[in-house]
């Protein structure tokens, strides 16, 4: 039988399928690359940030050796970071100290935020004290927060930490492309690094929830056995029963 030629419609068809295949192909292949080669960025920035903490708490250890051995005084390195939950509710709080809670952010019970602690927010935390419990958190407390409670504020929306992507996306312009990944924030949240201001207000504030065991008394400082005020490093604890 004489073949049948095939018609010019369905060559073009074919023709146009096949190209289009080709080029899928291509941008498919370049999507890949680019993934895995930000996979390695953001895996030799961990590292680094892993590095650098080590070394620091190496540096600290060893001046205190030497000063342990010539029988002098240690200073422990002042904290530079807090974290601070509001425990009490909006029921009598006065203008003042409202406006302070509004100020960081801490419009809800159980919220909690990052503050940089300079002699103007140690002022501030003083002035509502009685509404707030606040700490030093250790870097495990900053990964655990980021990690599991953390949502940045893109355009008014919040948007979960899903995917090192959101990261660069709310915060590689903003920071000069110093920070584009999960542990650029776990780095900046507890070094209190050159764009921790940035950061920080990136987050939404954390949504914590009521401590497991419950709270003490509401109405007394920590160090009377009671719940608000300054926790210092034993925050790290608290923090822990309310993830």
């Amino acid at each position: 039988m004489p073949r049948v030629p095939v018609p010019e419609s369905q060559k073009k068809a074919q023709a146009a399928a096949a190209k289009t295949g080709a080029a899928a192909s291509k941008k498919a292949a370049a999507k890949a690359e680019d993934f895995t080669a930000k996979r390695r960025l953001y895996m030799k920035k961990a590292v680094a940030h892993a590095k650098a903490h080590k070394a620091e708490a190496k540096r600290v250890k060893a001046m205190r050796a030497t000063a342990l051995k010539e029988g002098n005084f240690f200073a422990e390195p002042g904290a530079k970071v807090a974290f601070v939950v509001r425990i009490r509710g909006i029921n009598d709080v006065a203008p003042k100290p409202r406006k302070i809670l509004q100020l960081l952010r801490l419009r809800q019970i159980h919220n909690g935020v990052f503050v940089a602690l300079n002699k103007a927010t140690i002022n501030m935390l003083r002035r509502v004290e009685a509404f707030i419990a606040w700490g030093f958190p250790s870097e495990k407390t900053v990964r655990s927060l980021v990690y599991k409670r953390g949502y940045l504020n893109i355009k008014g929306n919040r948007i979960p930490l899903s995917e090192n992507e959101v990261v660069q996306e709310a915060l590689e312009k903003k920071t000069k492309g110093q920070v584009i990944c999960m542990e650029d924030l776990v780095h900046e949240l507890f070094t209190c690094g050159p764009n921790f201001s940035q950061v920080a207000h990136a987050f939404w504030p954390f949504q914590l929830t009521t401590p497991h065991g419950g709270l003490k008394y509401k109405n007394s400082h920590f160090v009377e056995g009671g719940d608000y005020g300054n926790r210092e490093t034993l925050i790290n604890q608290f923090i822990e029963r309310m993830l």
